[in-house]
């Protein structure tokens, strides 16, 4: 899918501890579907960008924008700049590498103007409700998410204690949903 073709709507978040090699869970999503590759050890990336490609998706490195651009594949940014390399990956886009999506994670107002600002394809407004990958941090909750997705000038997909419950609380124009443990295989 190309940066000008249809985002896909579910998404799949590695993590470096629970899930530190997606490639089953990402040949068991449906078709079209992308991921988002954090803490993915180099070696495995080449193989999950030609299966993202084979099954008509997207994958994007988590935060290390040469490594996307070798790849020709898109590039995540966490909430916090620690992203490395990506001026580079911002050139090639500019220039309009379509295979050059951008995404970006945000948990509040500040991580959503950075993304009007990058001109983000996607971002990744969360934590939408209570997770395992952060137990006990604030969520927020349908309500607070709808408000800050209207607010974000971009797509905008869920992520954050995403199952088939929580899913159905969230509003209608939500762009995607994401998730590591509901999709881990």
């Amino acid at each position: 899918m190309a940066r000008r073709g249809i985002m896909p709507r579910l998404w799949l978040f590695s993590d470096p501890a629970r899930l530190p090699d997606p490639h089953a869970a990402l040949a068991a999503l449906p078709r079209g579907s992308g991921a988002v590759a954090r803490g993915v050890h180099a070696p495995l990336l080449p193989r999950l960008v030609r299966l993202a490609r084979r099954r008509g998706g997207v994958l994007l490195v988590g935060g290390h924008g040469r490594a996307a651009l070798r790849l020709r594949a898109g590039l995540h940014l966490p909430d916090r700049p620690t992203t490395s390399e990506l001026l580079p990956f911002l050139i090639a886009r500019r220039r309009g590498a379509a295979w050059a999506v951008l995404s970006a994670a945000a948990h509040g107002p500040a991580g959503l103007r950075r993304a009007r600002r990058l001109a983000a394809d996607l971002v990744f407004l969360s934590p939408a409700f209570p997770t395992p990958s952060h137990p006990g941090a604030p969520v927020l909750g349908p309500l607070r998410w709808a408000a800050l997705a209207r607010r974000a000038g971009r797509p905008c997909a869920a992520l954050g204690g995403i199952t088939p419950a929580t899913a159905g609380r969230l509003p209608r124009g939500v762009a995607g949903l994401a998730a590591i443990t509901a999709l881990m295989r």
